[in-house]
Protein backbone atom coordinates (compact mmCIF):
# COMPACT_ATOMS: atom_id res chain seq x y z
CA UNK A 1 0.00 0.00 0.00
CA UNK A 2 1.58 3.71 -0.73
CA UNK A 3 2.09 5.75 1.49
CA UNK A 4 -0.05 8.36 0.21
CA UNK A 5 -2.61 8.52 -2.83
CA UNK A 6 -3.21 11.50 -3.99
CA UNK A 7 -5.07 13.46 -7.02
CA UNK A 8 -3.57 16.68 -7.18
CA UNK A 9 -6.24 19.16 -9.08
CA UNK A 10 -4.28 22.00 -8.31
CA UNK A 11 -1.44 20.35 -10.71
CA UNK A 12 -3.98 20.36 -13.25
CA UNK A 13 -3.79 24.23 -14.02
CA UNK A 14 -1.39 25.56 -16.00
CA UNK A 15 2.03 26.01 -15.21
CA UNK A 16 2.32 29.46 -14.68
CA UNK A 17 0.41 28.92 -11.77
CA UNK A 18 3.47 26.70 -9.69
CA UNK A 19 6.38 25.37 -10.71
CA UNK A 20 7.54 21.28 -10.51
CA UNK A 21 10.78 20.67 -8.34
CA UNK A 22 11.95 17.77 -6.37
CA UNK A 23 12.65 18.35 -2.23
CA UNK A 24 16.00 18.41 -1.91
CA UNK A 25 17.28 15.06 0.37
CA UNK A 26 19.04 15.90 3.64
CA UNK A 27 21.89 14.36 5.49
CA UNK A 28 20.35 12.45 8.43
CA UNK A 29 16.86 12.60 8.76
CA UNK A 30 14.74 11.40 12.12
CA UNK A 31 11.14 11.40 13.19
CA UNK A 32 10.72 13.96 15.99
CA UNK A 33 6.94 13.09 16.45
CA UNK A 34 4.09 11.81 14.37
CA UNK A 35 0.73 13.46 14.56
CA UNK A 36 -0.46 9.51 14.93
CA UNK A 37 -4.86 11.18 15.07
CA UNK A 38 -4.37 13.35 12.32
CA UNK A 39 -2.85 10.10 10.04
CA UNK A 40 -5.52 8.21 10.93
CA UNK A 41 -7.95 10.81 10.51
CA UNK A 42 -6.64 11.40 6.94
CA UNK A 43 -6.72 7.86 6.32
CA UNK A 44 -3.09 6.97 6.45
CA UNK A 45 -0.88 4.45 7.64
CA UNK A 46 0.71 5.94 10.68
CA UNK A 47 2.92 2.78 11.49
CA UNK A 48 4.47 3.16 7.63
CA UNK A 49 4.55 6.84 8.39
CA UNK A 50 6.79 6.11 11.02
CA UNK A 51 9.03 4.05 9.22
CA UNK A 52 12.45 4.76 7.39
CA UNK A 53 10.70 4.32 4.05
CA UNK A 54 8.38 7.50 5.74
CA UNK A 55 10.46 9.20 7.08
CA UNK A 56 12.24 9.62 4.26
CA UNK A 57 9.51 11.01 2.48
CA UNK A 58 8.76 13.23 5.01
CA UNK A 59 12.30 14.55 4.99
CA UNK A 60 12.46 14.94 1.67
CA UNK A 61 14.66 12.18 0.65
CA UNK A 62 12.33 9.93 -1.32
CA UNK A 63 9.19 11.35 -3.46
CA UNK A 64 6.59 8.39 -3.82
CA UNK A 65 6.27 6.89 -6.97
CA UNK A 66 3.52 9.05 -9.27
CA UNK A 67 3.79 11.87 -7.28
CA UNK A 68 5.16 14.95 -8.68
CA UNK A 69 5.80 18.17 -5.94
CA UNK A 70 4.88 21.43 -6.65
CA UNK A 71 5.56 24.93 -5.03
CA UNK A 72 2.79 27.34 -5.42
CA UNK A 73 3.37 30.97 -7.24
CA UNK A 74 1.83 33.97 -5.37
CA UNK A 75 2.32 37.52 -4.29
CA UNK A 76 1.05 39.56 -1.34
CA UNK A 77 0.92 42.85 0.21
CA UNK A 78 3.50 42.80 3.17
CA UNK A 79 2.80 45.08 5.86
CA UNK A 80 0.85 47.09 3.41
CA UNK A 81 3.82 46.67 0.91
CA UNK A 82 3.26 45.00 -2.65
CA UNK A 83 5.37 42.09 -3.44
CA UNK A 84 4.54 41.03 -6.85
CA UNK A 85 6.30 37.44 -6.91
CA UNK A 86 6.68 35.47 -3.75
CA UNK A 87 5.74 31.84 -3.53
CA UNK A 88 6.47 28.78 -1.63
CA UNK A 89 10.24 29.57 -1.42
CA UNK A 90 10.93 27.05 1.05
CA UNK A 91 8.05 24.40 0.79
CA UNK A 92 6.41 21.84 -1.70
CA UNK A 93 3.34 20.58 -2.38
CA UNK A 94 3.25 16.63 -2.35
CA UNK A 95 -0.56 16.72 -3.37
CA UNK A 96 -4.09 16.49 -2.20
CA UNK A 97 -5.89 13.57 -0.19
CA UNK A 98 -9.46 12.98 -1.06
CA UNK A 99 -11.48 12.32 2.11
CA UNK A 100 -14.53 9.94 1.85
CA UNK A 101 -17.03 12.82 1.88
CA UNK A 102 -14.96 14.26 -1.02
CA UNK A 103 -12.88 17.44 0.68
CA UNK A 104 -9.63 17.55 -0.07
CA UNK A 105 -6.59 18.07 2.09
CA UNK A 106 -3.32 19.62 1.28
CA UNK A 107 -0.09 17.71 1.92
CA UNK A 108 2.86 20.10 1.93
CA UNK A 109 6.98 20.10 2.99
CA UNK A 110 7.72 23.27 4.80
CA UNK A 111 11.49 23.46 4.81
CA UNK A 112 12.40 21.10 2.29
CA UNK A 113 14.75 22.99 -0.23
CA UNK A 114 15.18 25.80 -2.45
CA UNK A 115 12.51 26.03 -5.36
CA UNK A 116 12.14 28.99 -7.98
CA UNK A 117 10.68 30.96 -5.54
CA UNK A 118 13.18 31.13 -2.74
CA UNK A 119 14.78 35.04 -3.80
CA UNK A 120 18.19 33.68 -2.48
CA UNK A 121 16.59 32.02 0.39
CA UNK A 122 17.96 28.88 1.22
CA UNK A 123 14.39 26.97 1.29
CA UNK A 124 15.21 25.26 4.50
CA UNK A 125 13.52 25.41 8.15
CA UNK A 126 15.34 25.63 11.52
CA UNK A 127 13.88 23.28 14.54
CA UNK A 128 12.41 26.02 16.26
CA UNK A 129 9.97 27.62 14.20
CA UNK A 130 8.92 24.00 12.84
CA UNK A 131 8.37 23.00 16.44
CA UNK A 132 6.70 26.19 17.61
CA UNK A 133 3.94 25.83 14.47
CA UNK A 134 3.68 22.53 15.40
CA UNK A 135 2.60 22.78 19.08
CA UNK A 136 0.43 26.93 17.93
CA UNK A 137 -1.22 24.54 15.45
CA UNK A 138 -2.36 21.37 17.24
CA UNK A 139 -3.47 23.63 20.00
CA UNK A 140 -5.59 26.00 17.95
CA UNK A 141 -7.00 22.77 16.46
CA UNK A 142 -7.82 21.86 19.56
CA UNK A 143 -9.39 25.19 20.80
CA UNK A 144 -11.87 24.70 18.29
CA UNK A 145 -9.90 27.47 15.66
CA UNK A 146 -10.26 26.66 12.13
CA UNK A 147 -6.29 26.03 10.92
CA UNK A 148 -3.42 24.48 8.69
CA UNK A 149 -2.34 21.44 11.00
CA UNK A 150 1.04 19.51 11.59
CA UNK A 151 1.33 16.12 10.29
CA UNK A 152 4.81 15.32 10.95
CA UNK A 153 8.13 16.97 12.38
CA UNK A 154 11.72 15.60 11.09
CA UNK A 155 15.12 16.48 11.87
CA UNK A 156 17.30 17.24 9.28
CA UNK A 157 20.48 16.35 10.78
CA UNK A 158 22.02 18.98 8.83
CA UNK A 159 22.32 23.11 10.34
CA UNK A 160 20.61 25.66 9.06
CA UNK A 161 22.51 28.99 9.11
CA UNK A 162 20.69 32.37 10.31
CA UNK A 163 22.17 34.31 12.46
CA UNK A 164 23.64 31.61 14.33
CA UNK A 165 23.74 28.13 13.15
CA UNK A 166 20.57 26.11 14.18
CA UNK A 167 19.51 22.64 13.71
CA UNK A 168 17.22 21.98 10.95
CA UNK A 169 13.75 20.41 10.46
CA UNK A 170 11.34 19.88 7.85
CA UNK A 171 7.48 20.40 8.70
CA UNK A 172 4.81 18.27 7.00
CA UNK A 173 1.35 20.23 7.12
CA UNK A 174 -1.91 19.23 6.39
CA UNK A 175 -4.64 22.28 4.90
CA UNK A 176 -8.00 22.60 3.27
CA UNK A 177 -5.58 24.22 0.64
CA UNK A 178 -2.68 26.75 0.43
CA UNK A 179 -5.22 28.94 -1.57
CA UNK A 180 -4.45 32.48 -0.57
CA UNK A 181 -5.48 36.10 -1.04
CA UNK A 182 -1.88 36.36 -2.78
CA UNK A 183 -2.73 33.60 -4.94
CA UNK A 184 -5.26 36.25 -6.84
CA UNK A 185 -3.09 38.77 -6.43
CA UNK A 186 -0.78 36.80 -8.53
CA UNK A 187 -2.65 36.32 -11.46
CA UNK A 188 -4.30 39.98 -11.24
CA UNK A 189 -1.10 42.00 -11.13
CA UNK A 190 0.19 40.44 -14.25
CA UNK A 191 -3.28 41.21 -15.98
CA UNK A 192 -3.90 37.72 -16.50
CA UNK A 193 -7.69 37.31 -16.67
CA UNK A 194 -7.47 33.92 -18.68
CA UNK A 195 -5.75 32.89 -15.34
CA UNK A 196 -7.97 34.36 -12.55
CA UNK A 197 -11.16 33.22 -14.06
CA UNK A 198 -9.46 29.25 -13.76
CA UNK A 199 -8.59 29.90 -10.58
CA UNK A 200 -11.83 31.22 -9.75
CA UNK A 201 -13.68 28.18 -10.86
CA UNK A 202 -10.94 26.12 -8.64
CA UNK A 203 -11.49 27.58 -5.64
CA UNK A 204 -15.16 27.47 -6.06
CA UNK A 205 -14.88 23.98 -6.79
CA UNK A 206 -12.71 23.38 -3.66
CA UNK A 207 -14.34 25.46 -1.43
CA UNK A 208 -17.78 26.88 -1.80
CA UNK A 209 -19.47 24.35 -4.71
CA UNK A 210 -22.43 25.41 -3.72
CA UNK A 211 -21.74 29.07 -5.47
CA UNK A 212 -21.41 27.97 -8.65
CA UNK A 213 -25.15 27.34 -8.78
CA UNK A 214 -26.06 31.30 -8.01
CA UNK A 215 -27.03 33.65 -9.82
CA UNK A 216 -23.89 35.79 -9.44
CA UNK A 217 -21.07 32.73 -8.46
CA UNK A 218 -18.43 35.22 -8.74
CA UNK A 219 -19.99 37.21 -5.53
CA UNK A 220 -21.35 33.86 -4.05
CA UNK A 221 -17.61 32.93 -3.90
CA UNK A 222 -16.68 36.33 -2.20
CA UNK A 223 -19.05 36.05 -0.10
CA UNK A 224 -17.73 32.64 1.43
CA UNK A 225 -14.53 34.12 1.69
CA UNK A 226 -15.20 37.44 3.74
CA UNK A 227 -18.29 34.96 6.11
CA UNK A 228 -14.79 32.93 7.09
CA UNK A 229 -12.52 35.45 7.20
CA UNK A 230 -14.91 37.29 9.84
CA UNK A 231 -15.62 34.33 11.56
CA UNK A 232 -11.55 32.84 11.82
CA UNK A 233 -10.56 36.52 13.04
CA UNK A 234 -13.23 36.68 15.91
CA UNK A 235 -11.89 33.39 17.12
CA UNK A 236 -8.66 34.60 17.31
CA UNK A 237 -10.19 37.53 19.26
CA UNK A 238 -11.72 35.65 21.62
CA UNK A 239 -8.83 32.98 22.75
CA UNK A 240 -6.20 36.06 22.48
CA UNK A 241 -4.33 34.68 19.78
CA UNK A 242 -2.26 37.45 17.51
CA UNK A 243 -0.53 36.15 14.13
CA UNK A 244 1.82 38.42 13.87
CA UNK A 245 1.97 38.31 10.03
CA UNK A 246 -1.42 39.33 8.44
CA UNK A 247 0.06 39.45 5.48
CA UNK A 248 -2.03 38.87 2.17
CA UNK A 249 -0.06 36.21 1.60
CA UNK A 250 -1.10 34.46 4.74
CA UNK A 251 -4.68 34.85 4.70
CA UNK A 252 -6.38 32.07 3.11
CA UNK A 253 -9.34 31.56 1.16
CA UNK A 254 -10.31 28.63 3.47
CA UNK A 255 -10.80 30.20 6.56
CA UNK A 256 -7.83 28.38 7.98
CA UNK A 257 -5.02 29.75 10.04
CA UNK A 258 -1.82 29.28 8.26
CA UNK A 259 1.68 30.37 8.95
CA UNK A 260 2.82 30.54 12.37
CA UNK A 261 6.00 32.70 12.67
CA UNK A 262 5.85 35.25 14.96
CA UNK A 263 2.74 34.72 16.58
CA UNK A 264 2.22 34.29 20.14
CA UNK A 265 -0.77 34.58 22.98
CA UNK A 266 -1.94 36.91 25.54
CA UNK A 267 -0.87 37.45 28.34
CA UNK A 268 -1.65 40.48 29.70
CA UNK A 269 -4.82 41.31 27.78
CA UNK A 270 -3.95 44.74 25.71
CA UNK A 271 -5.02 45.58 22.34
CA UNK A 272 -2.04 47.03 21.52
CA UNK A 273 -0.30 43.96 21.83
CA UNK A 274 2.50 43.38 19.66
CA UNK A 275 5.57 40.13 19.62
CA UNK A 276 6.97 40.65 15.94
CA UNK A 277 10.71 41.73 15.68
CA UNK A 278 9.66 42.92 12.18
CA UNK A 279 6.27 44.96 13.25
CA UNK A 280 8.57 47.56 14.53
CA UNK A 281 4.43 50.30 14.00
CA UNK A 282 2.21 48.02 15.70
CA UNK A 283 0.37 47.06 12.24
CA UNK A 284 -0.62 43.47 13.42
CA UNK A 285 -1.46 44.39 16.92
CA UNK A 286 -3.81 42.15 18.46
CA UNK A 287 -6.51 44.92 18.65
CA UNK A 288 -6.24 45.67 14.89
CA UNK A 289 -6.37 42.21 13.74
CA UNK A 290 -10.26 42.48 12.45
CA UNK A 291 -9.28 45.84 10.65
CA UNK A 292 -6.44 44.25 8.69
CA UNK A 293 -8.37 41.41 7.86
CA UNK A 294 -10.78 43.68 6.43
CA UNK A 295 -8.32 45.41 4.25
CA UNK A 296 -7.02 42.09 2.98
CA UNK A 297 -10.17 41.31 1.51
CA UNK A 298 -10.90 44.59 0.27
CA UNK A 299 -7.59 43.47 -1.86
CA UNK A 300 -9.21 40.25 -2.48
CA UNK A 301 -12.03 42.21 -4.19
CA UNK A 302 -9.37 44.28 -6.62
CA UNK A 303 -8.35 41.40 -7.78
CA UNK A 304 -12.21 39.92 -8.85
CA UNK A 305 -13.70 42.86 -9.80
CA UNK A 306 -13.14 42.32 -13.65
CA UNK A 307 -15.03 38.97 -12.63
CA UNK A 308 -18.04 40.37 -10.41
CA UNK A 309 -19.20 42.30 -13.56
CA UNK A 310 -18.17 43.57 -17.74
CA UNK A 311 -19.62 47.19 -15.97
CA UNK A 312 -17.50 48.17 -13.70
CA UNK A 313 -19.79 50.21 -11.69
CA UNK A 314 -21.68 47.42 -11.31
CA UNK A 315 -18.64 45.34 -10.54
CA UNK A 316 -17.57 48.05 -7.65
CA UNK A 317 -21.14 47.50 -6.26
CA UNK A 318 -20.31 44.10 -5.91
CA UNK A 319 -17.07 44.47 -3.97
CA UNK A 320 -18.50 47.26 -1.53
CA UNK A 321 -22.22 45.39 -1.07
CA UNK A 322 -20.20 42.15 0.06
CA UNK A 323 -17.28 44.24 2.11
CA UNK A 324 -19.81 46.32 3.80
CA UNK A 325 -20.65 42.88 5.63
CA UNK A 326 -18.02 42.31 7.09
CA UNK A 327 -18.34 44.43 10.26
CA UNK A 328 -21.43 43.08 11.30
CA UNK A 329 -20.74 39.54 10.40
CA UNK A 330 -17.31 39.89 12.63
CA UNK A 331 -19.53 41.41 15.33
CA UNK A 332 -22.14 38.50 15.43
CA UNK A 333 -19.15 35.98 15.59
CA UNK A 334 -17.28 37.64 17.83
CA UNK A 335 -20.78 38.49 19.85
CA UNK A 336 -22.00 35.29 20.41
CA UNK A 337 -18.32 33.73 21.46
CA UNK A 338 -18.29 36.46 23.82
CA UNK A 339 -21.64 35.53 25.23
CA UNK A 340 -20.99 32.22 25.65
CA UNK A 341 -17.74 32.77 27.21
CA UNK A 342 -19.69 35.18 29.78
CA UNK A 343 -22.38 32.35 30.19
CA UNK A 344 -25.19 34.55 28.82
CA UNK A 345 -27.90 32.54 27.13
CA UNK A 346 -30.07 33.77 24.53
CA UNK A 347 -29.11 37.51 23.44
CA UNK A 348 -30.58 40.34 24.90
CA UNK A 349 -30.27 43.73 25.08
CA UNK A 350 -27.54 45.56 26.39
CA UNK A 351 -25.21 42.10 26.05
CA UNK A 352 -22.98 43.95 23.90
CA UNK A 353 -22.07 46.69 26.54
CA UNK A 354 -21.80 43.97 29.21
CA UNK A 355 -19.16 42.21 26.97
CA UNK A 356 -17.02 45.34 25.91
CA UNK A 357 -17.49 46.42 29.81
CA UNK A 358 -15.58 42.96 30.51
CA UNK A 359 -12.91 43.98 27.61
CA UNK A 360 -12.42 47.55 28.93
CA UNK A 361 -11.77 45.59 32.69
CA UNK A 362 -9.37 43.51 31.46
CA UNK A 363 -7.31 45.92 29.32
CA UNK A 364 -7.57 48.75 32.07
CA UNK A 365 -6.78 46.34 34.70
CA UNK A 366 -3.86 44.68 32.96
CA UNK A 367 -5.79 41.08 34.16
CA UNK A 368 -4.45 37.63 32.12
CA UNK A 369 -6.77 37.22 29.45
CA UNK A 370 -7.22 33.53 29.96
CA UNK A 371 -7.08 33.13 33.04
CA UNK A 372 -9.77 36.19 33.81
CA UNK A 373 -12.10 34.00 31.61
CA UNK A 374 -11.61 30.54 33.43
CA UNK A 375 -11.84 32.39 36.83
CA UNK A 376 -14.92 33.93 35.42
CA UNK A 377 -16.48 30.39 35.17
CA UNK A 378 -15.96 28.90 39.14
CA UNK A 379 -17.49 32.92 39.95
CA UNK A 380 -20.61 31.65 37.85
CA UNK A 381 -21.00 28.76 40.22
CA UNK A 382 -20.25 30.23 43.52
CA UNK A 383 -19.99 34.32 44.68
CA UNK A 384 -16.83 32.39 47.24
CA UNK A 385 -14.77 32.96 43.86
CA UNK A 386 -15.38 36.40 42.98
CA UNK A 387 -12.60 37.50 45.25
CA UNK A 388 -10.37 34.88 43.35
CA UNK A 389 -11.00 36.50 40.22
CA UNK A 390 -10.92 40.15 41.22
CA UNK A 391 -7.41 39.49 42.55
CA UNK A 392 -6.52 38.94 38.88
CA UNK A 393 -6.99 42.72 38.58
CA UNK A 394 -4.39 45.69 39.18
CA UNK A 395 -7.52 46.95 41.22
CA UNK A 396 -9.87 44.24 42.75
CA UNK A 397 -12.21 46.60 44.12
CA UNK A 398 -12.59 48.11 40.64
CA UNK A 399 -14.15 44.99 39.69
CA UNK A 400 -17.41 45.18 41.60
CA UNK A 401 -19.50 47.43 39.70
CA UNK A 402 -19.22 45.13 36.57
CA UNK A 403 -19.61 41.63 38.57
CA UNK A 404 -23.02 43.39 39.82
CA UNK A 405 -24.13 43.86 36.63
CA UNK A 406 -23.32 40.88 35.28
CA UNK A 407 -24.44 38.62 38.05
CA UNK A 408 -27.76 40.70 37.14
CA UNK A 409 -27.90 39.64 33.55
CA UNK A 410 -27.39 35.87 34.85
CA UNK A 411 -30.52 35.99 36.56
CA UNK A 412 -32.54 36.72 33.49
CA UNK A 413 -31.79 33.71 32.45
CA UNK A 414 -33.35 30.51 33.99
CA UNK A 415 -29.86 28.53 34.16
CA UNK A 416 -28.76 26.49 37.42
CA UNK A 417 -25.26 27.66 38.45
CA UNK A 418 -23.23 24.35 38.17
CA UNK A 419 -24.79 23.85 34.70
CA UNK A 420 -23.66 27.62 33.29
CA UNK A 421 -20.28 26.80 34.81
CA UNK A 422 -20.00 23.68 32.79
CA UNK A 423 -20.93 25.49 29.56
CA UNK A 424 -18.40 28.24 30.25
CA UNK A 425 -15.70 25.72 31.11
CA UNK A 426 -16.60 24.51 28.09
CA UNK A 427 -15.39 27.59 25.90
CA UNK A 428 -12.99 29.35 28.23
CA UNK A 429 -9.88 27.24 28.32
CA UNK A 430 -7.66 26.54 31.00
CA UNK A 431 -4.63 25.89 28.90
CA UNK A 432 -3.21 28.04 25.58
CA UNK A 433 0.39 28.00 24.36
CA UNK A 434 1.91 30.23 26.82
CA UNK A 435 4.98 32.10 25.18
CA UNK A 436 7.55 31.68 28.01
CA UNK A 437 6.80 27.59 27.99
CA UNK A 438 6.73 27.29 24.29
CA UNK A 439 10.31 29.09 24.18
CA UNK A 440 10.93 26.64 27.35
CA UNK A 441 10.19 23.81 25.27
CA UNK A 442 12.28 25.07 21.84
CA UNK A 443 15.37 25.70 23.86
CA UNK A 444 15.17 22.37 25.60
CA UNK A 445 14.70 20.77 21.95
CA UNK A 446 17.91 22.49 20.42
CA UNK A 447 19.51 20.29 23.44
CA UNK A 448 18.15 17.22 22.22
CA UNK A 449 15.57 16.88 25.04
CA UNK A 450 11.81 16.86 23.64
CA UNK A 451 10.05 16.33 26.86
CA UNK A 452 9.05 19.55 27.24
CA UNK A 453 7.25 19.73 23.74
CA UNK A 454 5.90 16.52 24.04
CA UNK A 455 4.34 17.46 27.50
CA UNK A 456 2.72 20.85 25.99
CA UNK A 457 1.16 19.23 22.83
CA UNK A 458 0.09 16.22 25.54
CA UNK A 459 -1.70 19.19 27.68
CA UNK A 460 -2.62 21.49 24.94
CA UNK A 461 -4.36 18.88 23.08
CA UNK A 462 -7.17 19.19 26.60
CA UNK A 463 -7.22 22.99 26.74
CA UNK A 464 -10.22 23.37 28.49
CA UNK A 465 -9.98 19.94 31.06
CA UNK A 466 -8.53 20.85 34.59
CA UNK A 467 -5.48 18.64 34.45
CA UNK A 468 -4.30 18.23 37.56
CA UNK A 469 -0.30 18.59 37.75
CA UNK A 470 -0.16 20.51 35.29
CA UNK A 471 -0.55 24.25 37.08
CA UNK A 472 2.52 25.34 35.71
CA UNK A 473 1.25 25.74 32.48
CA UNK A 474 -1.66 27.62 33.21
CA UNK A 475 -0.06 30.36 35.31
CA UNK A 476 1.37 33.75 33.92
CA UNK A 477 4.59 33.91 33.13
CA UNK A 478 6.47 35.60 36.03
CA UNK A 479 8.30 39.30 34.87
CA UNK A 480 11.86 37.72 34.01
CA UNK A 481 10.06 34.89 31.95
CA UNK A 482 7.37 37.65 29.80
CA UNK A 483 8.69 37.10 26.23
CA UNK A 484 8.95 40.46 24.63
CA UNK A 485 9.59 39.15 21.12
CA UNK A 486 8.81 36.72 18.67
CA UNK A 487 11.13 36.44 15.19
CA UNK A 488 9.82 34.46 11.89
CA UNK A 489 12.92 32.16 11.54
CA UNK A 490 14.57 32.12 14.76
CA UNK A 491 13.81 31.37 18.61
CA UNK A 492 11.45 33.65 20.42
CA UNK A 493 13.99 36.12 22.33
CA UNK A 494 13.66 38.26 25.08
CA UNK A 495 14.41 41.41 26.54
Amino acid sequence: MPLFTFDTSYARLPPRFWARRDPTPVPSPSLLRLNVPLARELGLDADALASPEGVAVLAGNAVPEGVEPIALAYAGHQFGGFVPQLGDGRALLLGELVMPAGERRDVQLKGSGRTPFSRGGDGRAALGPVLREYIVAEAMHALGVPTARALAAVRTGAPVFRETPLPGAVLTRVASSHLRVGTFEYLAARDDADGLKLLVEHAIARHDPSAAQAEHPVRAFFDGVVARQASLVARWMLVGFVHGVMNTDNTTISGETLDYGPCAFLDVHDPRAVWSAIDTHGRYAYGHQPRIVAWNLARLAECLLPLFDDAEELAIAHAHEALARFPDRYDAAFGAGLRSKLGLGTARDGDADLGQGFLTLLAEGAADHTLAFRHLCDAAEDTAHDAPFAALFNDPAAVAPWLARWRQRLAEDDVPAAERARAMRAVNARFIPRNHLVEEALRAAHDDDLGPFEALLDGHSRPFAEQPGRERCARPPREEERVRQTFCCTRARRT
